[in-house]
């Protein structure tokens, strides 16, 4: 694993890769990894020769300074989670010495050498839910994750499903600035208990980590509610059970149709029914997001 600041030193080793004919997969992170963060490189290791994994803390895209401030920098303790993947990722495999990866750990002056001015706006699908509720939020992650992109040049990027509404912004993105990159993605990774492997969850304490995962609960025990039940009785349940919870405060819980993020309100109204949440949990609050799909 080599660990690269400078973005001209991991451009002339991705160039070098290329011509040996290698694809190059990439998995744009912030940090804090997990295993969540782990399915994602294992699976660029196994369909791609080199994984490029970006940890940095993007400011663009935080729009309460105190979020920036806390969110958790582990570096150190990402790259030893990164080479413990990978070597799990190769093994029994005669390839090994075909495989590569590479971590890109730039400062903000290295990633912004001047001010980012690009405005990204897809409407509805950046204008709904996190995007109305984070206002910029979206056009700082399409300002990091394009530069990732003209940066690595992968063939293809892998995504955590968790973040789901971004998945379909950066498809927007992508689809708009013509970038030939396959977005790939993946399956949320849940705790036993059914939280939601977060980096935010690092920030929680024990009397919130214990609360937490009745988000999920909630979701889950919805599915089945839903199917006697209005999108409208279906929604407010879900809402009920998660604030009688003392810590737990629902943001927002949008019950949409899975391609354009619009709300329905019949379950006739798409084939593809997603309920998205957000959830104030504890006294900090910690920020805590989630999805389930009721008709795929």
């Amino acid at each position: 694993m080599k660990v690269f600041q400078k973005i001209v030193d991991l451009q002339n080793a991705l160039f070098d890769e290329r011509k040996q004919g290698r694809q190059v997969g990439m998995v744009p992170t912030m940090g804090a990894l997990h295993e969540g963060h782990a399915s994602l490189v294992r699976r660029s290791v196994k369909e791609n020769d080199v994984t490029v994994v970006s940890v940095f803390v993007n400011p663009t895209q935080f729009n309460d300074k105190n979020d920036l401030k806390n969110y958790p920098r582990t570096l150190e303790a990402d790259c030893q989670l990164l080479e413990k993947t990978f070597d799990e990722a190769i093994e029994n495999r005669k390839s090994v010495n075909s495989k590569s990866i590479y971590v890109l750990a730039p400062s903000v002056e290295e990633m912004y050498p001047t001010p980012d001015t690009r405005q990204f706006e897809y409407p509805p699908v950046s204008t709904v839910m996190e995007g109305a509720h984070r206002p910029g939020h979206f056009n700082g992650v399409c300002q990091v994750v394009s530069r990732l992109f003209y940066i690595a040049k992968p063939d293809r990027a892998y995504f955590g499903e968790k973040d789901w509404q971004q998945i379909a912004v950066v498809k927007a993105m992508v689809r708009q600035l013509g970038i030939r990159v396959e977005i790939v993605e993946c399956d949320i990774v849940r705790d036993e208990d059914g939280l939601a492997k977060s980096s935010r969850n690092t920030l929680l304490a024990p009397d919130e980590r214990a609360i937490a995962p009745t988000i999920y609960k909630a979701l889950k025990a919805s599915v089945t509610y839903a199917k006697k039940h209005t999108v409208q009785e279906t929604h407010d349940k879900v809402v009920g059970d998660i604030n009688k919870v003392d810590g737990l405060d629902v943001e927002y819980f949008s019950i949409v149709d899975g391609n354009t993020l619009q709300d329905i309100t019949s379950w006739d109204d798409s084939p593809y029914v997603v309920g998205c949440i957000t959830v104030y949990c504890g006294k900090t609050p910690i920020r805590l997001i989630d999805h389930i799909k009721y008709k795929s």
